[in-house]
């Protein structure tokens, strides 16, 4: 159905953000515009800022206004130690679990062939040279155990193999306080092989 032209753009507009589709959109739209008019001025300023000026840092590549992101940026970080994400929202799922206190290399997506995503698109040419380089003695690495993600995580591995650098890949398995006989039998099979010795 269609309402006004401005407010069709809007709602069309709105269907860029993930997850939301056509009756979201619509809700969304209709609800800054008939409550909270102040809300949608701020909405629309901070993403035409942000839209504007908003990098990749030139050292890990996560979105950041500066030239270097605040981790990048950061001496108290440990810089022997590189972990390999997806997206920028992977940082900030493992800064908000804490007990991670090293670097990142931010991808931007993975491998796909299909999807003409090679190495040069994720950056990938240039990683050896930064693990080389930036003195890392581990690459942790934390692609989303997918398809796309493992053949990312081993093309990852066989191109770091001459840096002297130990690539470590993120343990998938039974998360905490789950029962196995809800978990799926891929995940099942990713912990047995992930297990460790009981200290």
């Amino acid at each position: 159905m269609r309402i006004s032209p401005l407010i069709d753009r809007l709602i069309e507009s709105l269907q860029a953000l993930p997850g939301v589709g056509p009756k979201t959109a619509t809700r969304t739209a209709l609800h800054l515009l008939q409550y909270n008019r102040p809300g949608a001025v701020a909405l629309a300023s901070a993403l035409t800022e942000a839209a504007e000026n908003v990098q990749r840092c030139r050292t890990c590549r996560t979105l950041t206004e500066s030239e270097q992101c605040a981790i990048c940026a950061n001496p108290r970080r440990d810089g022997h130690l590189l972990c390999v994400v997806e997206s920028p929202s992977d940082i900030v799922a493992i800064e908000l679990a804490g007990g991670f206190s090293g670097r990142y290399y931010v991808l931007h997506g993975r491998l796909s062939p299909i999807d003409g995503i090679g190495p040069d698109e994720l950056g990938l040419i240039d990683l050896p040279t930064r693990v080389r380089d930036g003195g890392v003695r581990e690459v942790i690495l934390a692609t989303n155990p997918t398809v796309e993600g493992e053949a990312t995580a081993h093309f990852i591995k066989e191109s770091l193999r001459d840096t002297g650098a130990t690539v470590t890949r993120i343990a998938h398995g039974v998360p905490l306080g789950g029962e196995l006989e809800y978990i799926d039998g891929g995940t099942i099979v990713h912990a047995l092989r992930g297990r460790r010795t009981v200290e």
